[in-house]
């Protein structure tokens, strides 16, 4: 399912959450709040000079050492996550603003050192529904190691169905697809799928495409 990624260095727009005009809140980055503190002070070159050390310091490294030091980096930005942020609140206005008229979650977007992925199922029938749901490299997010949290609500109104709210943590690298979907007849096929990257604490779209395969489905 995943798509190829296009190079780091491609210009590419991060997306905004929904009722969201201004530019989309990236996670907290240590480098750039200890260069607006030491700025403030007047002490622009000793932040550059600190950058630039840890930046020396990595290249010297040898691979092992590097994919430990990664690895930190991701275990830092999930504990980030999971104390930062009143999750309850998120999740809750979420559950507001986080779906369409069709019923369906939108696409995610990030609070804090959040991620927030609405998903949900619309359903006429035992045979036939609409969804739309988010995967985390390769994994259906109820499935992925990287969920923090999910809460699910049955779908308001007259139609049968689920909405649902995950959060996962704003780690740099971390991939997801926003898999559009609908069943008929008990048959499942994918029809949209939109890609994710994180990227220096953004989430930024990397590509879109139409598709036609068939999928699991969720087993509610």
């Amino acid at each position: 399912m995943r798509s190829d990624r296009v190079p780091p260095d491609t210009p590419l727009n991060s997306v905004t959450g929904p009722c969201h005009t201004g530019a989309m809140s990236s996670g907290r980055d240590d480098f750039h709040d200890f260069d607006e503190l030491t700025a403030s002070l007047g002490l622009d070159d000793f932040a550059a000079g600190r950058r630039d050390a840890v930046i020396d310091m990595l290249a010297d490294l040898d691979d092992d050492d590097l994919h430990h030091v990664a690895d930190k980096v991701r275990q830092l930005q999930t504990e980030r996550a999971v104390t930062g942020g009143d999750h309850d609140a998120i999740i809750g206005a979420a559950f507001e603003s986080g779906f369409g008229r069709d019923g369906l979650g939108v696409l995610p977007w990030v609070e804090g050192n959040l991620i927030v992925c609405p998903g949900g199922m619309v359903s006429k029938s035992r045979a036939s529904h609409r969804c739309r749901f988010v995967s985390v490299d390769d994994c259906w997010i109820w499935d992925c190691g990287m969920l923090l949290r999910e809460d699910k609500r049955s779908s308001p109104g007259a139609d049968e169905g689920f909405r649902a709210i995950a959060l996962l943590p704003l780690v740099d690298g971390l991939g997801l697809d926003v898999v559009a979907g609908r069943a008929r007849q008990g048959q499942h096929s994918v029809e949209h799928v939109v890609s994710y990257e994180v990227r220096r604490g953004e989430l930024v779209e990397v590509s879109q495409r139409t598709v036609k395969a068939n999928h699991g489905g969720r087993q509610i």
